[in-house]
C-alpha cells in the first residue's frame, strides 16, 4: 500500500466514523445507545480495503444485520453470558458465510447483542434495526460517497471476466485453462484468500501481459500498422464512402478533417444501422442519410504508435474490435490496426 493509500484510508475512517456518528446522534436522538463500537471494525474495512470480498455493501449491511438477529436470539433464549455470546459469534458467522454476506465486525455485533449494557438488552430486537441498522447504513452511505470521490470503484467489481458480446463465455483473454487452473491453485493452499477469484484472474493476465511485453521486445504498433491509409470527410457522400470500401477491399474508413485529425469511423455496419440510436430489437434498415457524418460512429478506440503489441492483442480480443485507427499527438491518424496485422505477426513469430 503506497503513502498515498495509507493517508485516503486513514482520512476515510476518520471521516466515517465521524459522520455516521453524527448522523446516528441525529436519527435516533437521546436513544441509548445510538452508535456501537464494531462500526470502527466496519470502518476499517470500508475505507481501508475497499476492494476486499469482506467490505462490500451487502457485506456490512447483511452481515451486521444477520448477526445482530442471531445475538439477539440467542440472548433471549439463552441468556447473557460468555458461553452464549460464543455461541452467538460461532452461529453468526456460519450464517454469514451461508448467505454470502461475510462481514468480521458482525461477530463483534453478535457479541454485543449478549454481552451489552442493559440499554442494549431493553431494546431487544429492536437492536437490529437501531443503531445496528442505521449506523451500518449510515457507514455505506459515507464509504460510497468517499470512495468513489477519492478515485476507487465502489462497490468494487471484478476487472476481469468482462463479456464483450453479451453471452456467458468468458473474454477471450481469459478462455482456455486459466479458470480451472485457478481454482487449482487456489485449492492447493487449504484454506480462504481474501480476494475474489474475477480479481485473481485480472492480477494473472496482467503480469501476462507485462511478460508478454518482455517477450515481444522492442516491437510496438508503428512497426505493424498500415502506413497508407484510405479515409474519408464528413461532409463526403456515402456513395462515395461505400465505393473505397468496396475497391479497396476494407471493412471501415476513418473520417477526418482536413489536417488529418480523426472524427469518426466509417465501417460497413454503419450503413445498415446507422449510429447506435436504433431500437436494438428491431430489425435494421439500411441508412437513408446521404453523408458521411449522418451515419459514422463517434466513439473510437484508437491506438498509438508507441502502443505494445500484446495491448493490442487483448484490445482487439476482449473489445470485439475490428479496426483501430492509430494516432499521433496531434490526434491526426498516421495508420490503421486489424486483426489482421497482428495474425501476420504472430504467424512470422512462429516461422
Amino acid at each position: 500500500m503506497g503513502l498515498r493509500e495509507l493517508w485516503l484510508g486513514s482520512l476515510g475512517i476518520g471521516q466515517g466514523l465521524w459522520l455516521t456518528g453524527w448522523l446516528s446522534q441525529q436519527a435516533l436522538g437521546g436513544m441509548d445507545p445510538w452508535f456501537i463500537a464494531p462500526m470502527g471494525a466496519s470502518a476499517v474495512l470500508l475505507f481501508l480495503l475497499p476492494a476486499s470480498p469482506l467490505a462490500q455493501p451487502w457485506s456490512i449491511l447483511g452481515g451486521n444485520l444477520v448477526s445482530a438477529l442471531i445475538g439477539v436470539s440467542c440472548a433471549k433464549l439463552l441468556g447473557h453470558s460468555v458461553p452464549v455470546a460464543a455461541l452467538a459469534g460461532a452461529l453468526a458467522a456460519a450464517a454469514m458465510l451461508a448467505l454470502r454476506c461475510l462481514h468480521p465486525p458482525g461477530g463483534a455485533v453478535a457479541l454485543t447483542a449478549v454481552l451489552g449494557s442493559p440499554g442494549i438488552q431493553l431494546l431487544g430486537y429492536g437492536f437490529v434495526f437501531w443503531p445496528v441498522g442505521i449506523n451500518s447504513a449510515f457507514m455505506l452511505l459515507v464509504a460510497l460517497l468517499f470512495n468513489n470521490l477519492s478515485g476507487h470503484r465502489y462497490p468494487h467489481r471484478g476487472g476481469a471476466g468482462g463479456r464483450a458480446r453479451g453471452t456467458r463465455d468468458p473474454a477471450p483473454s481469459l478462455r482456455g485453462s486459466l479458470k480451472e487452473d485457478l481454482d487449482l491453485a487456489l485449492a492447493s493452499f487449504g484454506e480462504r484468500l481474501d480476494i475474489d477469484r474475477e480479481d485473481l484472474e485480472e492480477i494473472v493476465v496482467r503480469a501476462s501481459l507485462q511478460a508478454q511485453n518482455r517477450r515481444w521486445g522492442d516491437m510496438r504498433c508503428q512497426d505493424l500498422m498500415s502506413r497508407d491509409v484510405i479515409r474519408i470527410g464528413p461532409q463526403d457522400g456515402i456513395d462515395l464512402a461505400w465505393s473505397r470500401l468496396t475497391s479497396h477491399h476494407i471493412n471501415a474508413l476513418p473520417v477526418t478533417d482536413e489536417q488529418g485529425r480523426l472524427l469518426g469511423l466509417l465501417s460497413l455496419t454503419d450503413f445498415v444501422v446507422g449510429q447506435t440510436t436504433a431500437d436494438p430489437r428491431r430489425l435494421p434498415r439500411l441508412s437513408q442519410a446521404r453523408r458521411v457524418e449522418d451515419i459514422m460512429s463517434t466513439r473510437v478506440v484508437t491506438a498509438s504508435p508507441q502502443q505494445p503489441i500484446p495491448e493490442l492483442a487483448r484490445a482487439f480480443a476482449d473489445g470485439g474490435l475490428h479496426h483501430m485507427p492509430v494516432l499521433d499527438q496531434q490526434q491526426r491518424v498516421v495508420g490503421m490496426v486489424t486483426p489482421s496485422d497482428l495474425l501476420a505477426v504472430l504467424f512470422q513469430a512462429s516461422r
